[in-house]
């Protein structure tokens, strides 16, 4: 008979073999047979019981202790740039242990946020517990998502805030974190089908009051993955950054260079000013913070600006890419203050073509902080008190180096799009005050070919200098795109030529059509979905929409990780200082160009999620009332509205459009009803009335009341005595050879 071991021989055991610590093993090891295997699964309860072991799946593990091969998440690197991970699994009472991956040169690249099985190797004396070597990549990061739980006896549920997402998610009852009944949490897929059938997901974090003010940014924030708090090491780094001085500079503290932004600017990263010549055209200045004399290479600061890509605009707060000490204040051109810029010294002839460009790095001293209502005001004749002394130094040359620009751009032909711009005002509580459309003045325009030609210019310097650099890459749309934005306008009544190379010239001949017409913003917005995705590339491809050949984003490096690499070129290429582009930055700048890229598309995605739950919110109060507005996407389950007043999209399901049978046509983008042949179309101007608003989804549903004001047809109905329609199937087949000879018409 085998001896029953203790208590701590078992303890022992399982840290020693932590692959074999079943029920099964751990008798097998001890010799125990038959009944004492009564005696050995008591011991074991007992120090389950006791939290001494833990049970998983049949099998037992120190809980203090990390198996030594396991699952573990990489996080971003720490301020001396080493990667540390976390246990996917820790249930141990003390802290969770800090584990160091240690890669090898073979190692595929791993970057934060990825699952790998790693090998774990206990060390001693150090700030971490473990060290940590790869075995193989676990795919990639699971699912996330953001959502309301719902607490149930065993767990609960979280019901998704996704508009159009009607996916539960199951949570069991060990996976909650503690949630609330209510409370808004961030959650991951834990595994496949739980034994109700539903995906099950463990909860990550807990984010509150899916109600309360200003949660609305915050829940896009979690959702898109946006990175909110910056590390220990780049808080650190800034908050010991100083004053950049004179050395290695240029003293351009005399230019009358001006700042002009939104009213509500918090950082100003471009200054501008000119100066008019003899032969009629002009001197341009464009100064730009120098973001790289605080963010080199490699600092904490750098592998934060690029992990974010870029800063994220709220109507309520601002997720910036670099701490505030640095954006709204060191790298911040405030009016009257020394600040380090690059500047490019640009200079036109009468026709507004640039003869020349020379950049500089150097110091200098805003005259002053103007809004963009303020300097226009100017323009016009009608300058208030802080924009009189500047007229005749700043203003009005300013004004006439636009004209210029303004001639050269008419014979360039970029796409002329002209799409408002919606502002969400918010009171001190955080609900919706008011939904506007921003003014949109010569003065945005002045600062918009200000930066172009600054942009053009950085890199037609690097590409002469022959330094490798991130360019700005437009491609031209896709054919498939272009019949689809010509079937619009022709639904619209307007041409858009075939048989051509396209250009921007042809695109604008269609919006000149639509402009001043019912259908000017549908065009406009019907050409912008038209596009392709711009996106940074080392290889220069050129910019369709600008209608250049070369072209980089040089002018916001305090929000833009890509204008941060051209400044580092820039420095290089001039042999300004040791801050320049250096060879990690080369040898990366592929994969750089795809992170910013992405993390772009992130933005856009959460502030566009964000403004259709303000909006939503903002609507809540107004269901059941009636607004005008125009179809601006037709689907096979129904129709989507904007709304005139708010700018504001809604869903018109199918359902609520009649009582008949709809068939969707894609190429021309159409439903037509079977009975009583009612089509409809993008363009159409309607009256709808907001059956439902969901701020935690962003969702608007819609009622058809009238189309091209006229009351919506209902289906006709069986005729008393029993009289029969026609067979669906015959109706359908009318309807569909209809749209056939309709798409082949000249």
């Amino acid at each position: 008979m085998a001896q029953i071991p203790s208590r701590q021989q078992i303890l022992e055991w399982v840290a020693d073999n932590p692959d074999a610590t079943s029920k099964r093993d751990i008798a097998k090891a001890f010799g125990i047979k038959g009944a004492e295997r009564i005696e050995l699964k008591r011991i074991l309860k007992e120090l389950e019981s006791e939290g001494l072991l833990e049970r998983r799946r049949r099998h037992y593990l120190d809980a203090e202790r990390l198996p030594p091969v396991t699952v573990v998440q990489i996080l971003s690197p720490d301020g001396d740039g080493d990667l540390f991970a976390r246990p996917l699994e820790w249930q141990g009472d003390g802290p969770q242990p800090r584990i160091l991956f240690v890669p090898r040169r073979a190692d595929p690249a791993i970057g934060p946020g990825e699952r790998i099985l790693a090998r774990l190797v206990e060390v001693a004396g150090e700030d971490h517990q473990y060290e940590a070597r790869l075995i193989r990549r676990i795919g990639h990061t699971p699912q996330k998502l953001v959502g309301i739980f719902r607490k149930e006896t065993e767990g609960g549920r979280i019901l998704p805030i996704d508009k159009g997402q009607d996916k539960e998610w199951r949570v069991l009852p060990d996976a909650t974190q503690g949630a609330q009944d209510g409370e808004l949490v961030e959650a991951e897929q834990a595994g496949s089908r739980a034994r109700l059938g539903l995906p099950l997901a463990r909860i990550t974090e807990r984010l509150g009051d899916p109600s309360a003010p200003r949660a609305v940014s915050l829940i896009a924030i979690h959702q898109h993955g946006i990175p909110d708090e910056f590390s220990d090491a780049a808080i650190q780094q800034a908050d010991a950054a100083r004053p950049a001085t004179m050395k290695g500079r240029e003293d351009m503290r005399d230019l009358p260079l001006v700042t002009i932004d939104p009213a509500d600017a918090r950082d100003h990263d471009d200054a501008v000013a000119a100066q008019i010549e003899e032969d009629g055209g002009a001197t341009i200045w464009v100064a730009i913070a120098d973001v790289a004399h605080y963010v080199t290479p490699g600092s904490a600061l750098d592998r934060e600006a690029r992990h974010r890509g870029n800063s994220t605009y709220f109507p309520d707060r601002v997720v910036p890419m670099l701490p505030d000490i640095l954006s709204g204040d060191l790298c911040s051109l405030h009016e009257g203050v020394d600040r380090p810029v690059i500047a490019v010294r640009m200079r036109l002839d009468a026709e507004g073509n640039k003869l020349s460009h020379r950049f500089h790095r150097g110091m200098m001293r805003s005259r002053a902080s103007l809004a963009y209502e303020q300097a226009q005001a100017a323009a016009d004749g009608s300058p208030d008190a802080q924009a009189e002394p500047l007229m005749d130094g700043v203003i009005r040359p300013l004004w006439h180096a636009y004209g210029l620009l303004r001639q050269a751009r008419a014979r360039r032909q970029p796409l002329e799009l002209d799409l408002p711009e919606r502002h969400i005002v918010l009171a001190e509580d955080g609900r919706v005050k008011s939904v506007n459309f921003r003014d949109r003045f010569d003065a945005h325009k002045l600062i918009e070919e200000f930066m172009v030609l600054a942009n053009v210019a950085a890199a037609e310097e690097l590409i002469d200098k022959r330094r490798p650099l991130l360019f700005r890459v437009h491609e031209e749309p896709s054919l498939e795109k272009i019949d689809a934005l010509r079937e619009v306008a022709q639904a619209s009544g307007f041409t858009l030529a075939k048989g051509q190379v396209l250009q921007t010239r042809h695109l604008n001949r269609l919006l000149e059509q639509a402009q001043g017409t019912d259908f000017d913003e549908l065009i406009n917005v019907s050409a912008l979905r038209s596009m392709t995705q711009a996106y940074y590339d080392p290889e220069n491809l050129g910019h369709f929409g600008l209608a250049l050949k070369s072209y980089a984003h040089f002018t916001s490096p305090i929000r833009r990780y890509s204008d941060l690499v051209v400044h580092r070129a820039l420095i290089t290429a001039h042999g300004w200082g040791k801050d320049g582009l250096s060879p990690q930055d080369i040898e990366n700048l592929s994969e750089t160009a795809r992170q910013i890229s992405e993390t772009e598309r992130r933005s856009m995605a959460a502030e566009r999620d964000t403004t259709d739950r303000y909006l939503a919110a903002y609507l809540s109060d107004r269901v059941g009332a009636e607004f005008t507005g125009r179809i601006n996407g037709v689907q096979r389950f129904g129709a989507f509205v904007r709304l005139d007043e708010t700018g504001a999209d809604g869903l018109l399901p199918i359902r609520e459009i009649g009582r008949e049978y709809f068939v969707y046509d894609p190429d021309n983008q159409t439903l037509m009803g079977s009975e009583t042949g009612l089509e409809i179309g993008i363009g159409q101007r309607v009256t709808v009335r907001l059956s439902e608003a969901v701020p935690l989804t962003g969702g608007l549903m819609l009622e058809l009341l009238e189309l091209e004001g006229k009351p919506l047809p209902r289906g006709p109905q069986t005729r008393k005595g029993g009289a029969r329609r026609r067979p669906l199937q015959s109706r359908l087949k009318e309807i569909k050879r209809a749209a056939k000879r309709r798409r082949k018409r000249p």
